[in-house]
């Protein structure tokens, strides 16, 4: 699995405890008087350890966790920057004790068949795809995409991008999820390099560089590509794993795309028993 380290997760370079309650307080726009409230402690408590006059055990520290919503990731790298051990495992999808989240992943990418479906991590990489998945891809683009992240895909305009028919909508959508990312993860500069990167693509809109806060996301997004002389219509559902106890399935979702009409089923068919 691709991952990059936030830059707490080195105990040697870890940011100091309060630092990074008052970064995460910020991202969650919460007052010192709301999170003290929530984790059930006073605010001059919740003061004293943001200035390290005071230092929390592994039990507040959960607490805090739990009130600021902070994935498992960053819950381990507050535990080190408080110089606890991390309290979640990250381990490889190929590792015994995933084994069977491992066989249920690849049966449901299978199942997807004959239409597209990614695994994909927080970064957006794809980590596997069903044969669907290629052979759309080079329905589409005549050849196998040349970026394994999504992102890189809807943005790059030597990529997917230029199939797109609704790219300003769909890629649209995609900042904004992105935007969220950084916004919920304030520690996660990879998220931030990788927001900053699509930022970056020509004609990418400038208003897309500030987070629109009054934006809800779109309850069902169709994506329109041009194939040939006919046009894929798909729009996307996404699969979490409920009650992670892992990083690595804490950081994974499955996204399976559907046909909206009867062409887009037809060729997708057709695409299968091509191949």
């Amino acid at each position: 699995m691709q991952s990059s380290r936030v830059r707490q997760a080195d105990p040697a370079t870890a940011a100091p405890v309060g630092t990074l309650l008052r970064e995460w307080r910020a991202a969650r726009r919460a007052s010192q008087l709301d999170l003290a409230l929530s984790a059930g402690i006073s605010t001059r408590h919740l003061s004293c350890i943001e200035t390290g006059k005071a230092q929390p055990g592994r039990e507040l520290l959960a607490r805090l966790a739990d009130a600021l919503e902070m994935p498992l990731r960053e819950r381990n790298a507050l535990l080190l920057a408080a110089g606890y051990a991390p309290a979640y495992p990250e381990s490889a999808l190929h590792a015994l004790s995933l084994a069977r989240i491992d066989q249920a992943i690849d049966a449901i990418l299978a199942q997807q068949e004959p239409y597209p479906a990614f695994l994909i991590n927080r970064h957006w990489d794809v980590l596997r795809e069903n044969g669907a998945a290629a052979r759309v891809n080079r329905a589409v683009l005549g050849s196998d995409s040349a970026h394994r992240n999504i992102m890189r895909q809807f943005f790059d305009p030597a990529a997917l991008r230029r199939a797109i028919v609704n790219w300003e909508e769909v890629a649209g959508e995609l900042v904004h999820h992105l935007h969220d990312r950084v916004a919920a993860a304030p520690t996660d500069d990879s998220a931030r390099a990788l927001l900053d990167e699509m930022l970056a693509y020509p004609g990418v809109p400038a208003r897309w560089r500030l987070r629109d806060l009054s934006r809800a996301p779109s309850p069902l997004l169709t994506t329109q590509l041009r194939c040939g002389d006919g046009m894929l219509r798909f729009f996307s559902t996404i699969t979490t794993f409920a009650m992670p106890r892992d990083v690595t399935l804490d950081e994974l979702h499955i996204e399976c795309c559907f046909p909206v009409d009867e062409d887009t089923a037809a060729h997708c068919r057709a695409l299968a028993r091509a191949a």
